[in-house]
């Protein structure tokens, strides 16, 4: 009877720890979000191991500090969208071992032209997308 009962658990247990995983990996790459570490920048670029968005857009390196607002840019990349692997964006200022980059995801929505980017703090055009209220980004650490 005992081992029916431990076999049973066994059983319940496996099939909630697959459906949680399936359910984690479907969320996973389907809602905009970007993985990225922190990263040398002597090559004058950074690289997100794999960014997910729902729309074509960019893939926008912001300068940031201890207060974790988005700064200046400093880098883009473009998007497609779904699934982007190992995308990298050239920086367009030297950054310096120690300076914190947030990787934000942009849309391409409101500028004046399709594959350009366009977009300055504060501007709405190729504007920061957003997923349940909040800005989809990562914040690394430039090494």
């Amino acid at each position: 009877m005992m081992t029916k009962l431990m076999a049973s658990a066994f059983v319940s247990a496996s099939l909630l720890v697959g459906a949680s995983l399936a359910q984690a990996d479907m969320h996973g790459d389907k809602h905009p979000q970007v993985w990225a570490d922190d990263q040398s920048v002597s090559g004058g670029a950074v690289t997100a191991e794999k960014v997910m968005t729902n729309t074509n857009g960019w893939l926008v390196v912001h300068r940031t500090d201890e207060s974790m607002k988005p700064g200046p840019v400093v880098g883009h990349a473009p998007l497609q969208k779904g699934k982007n692997m190992h995308v990298t964006a050239l920086l367009t200022e030297e950054v310096s071992a120690g300076d914190h980059l947030m990787l934000m995801v942009h849309g391409e929505d409101g500028g004046m032209k399709t594959g350009i980017f366009e977009y300055t703090l504060g501007a709405s055009e190729d504007g920061p997308i957003k997923m349940d209220g909040e800005l989809v980004t990562q914040t690394i650490t430039a090494e």
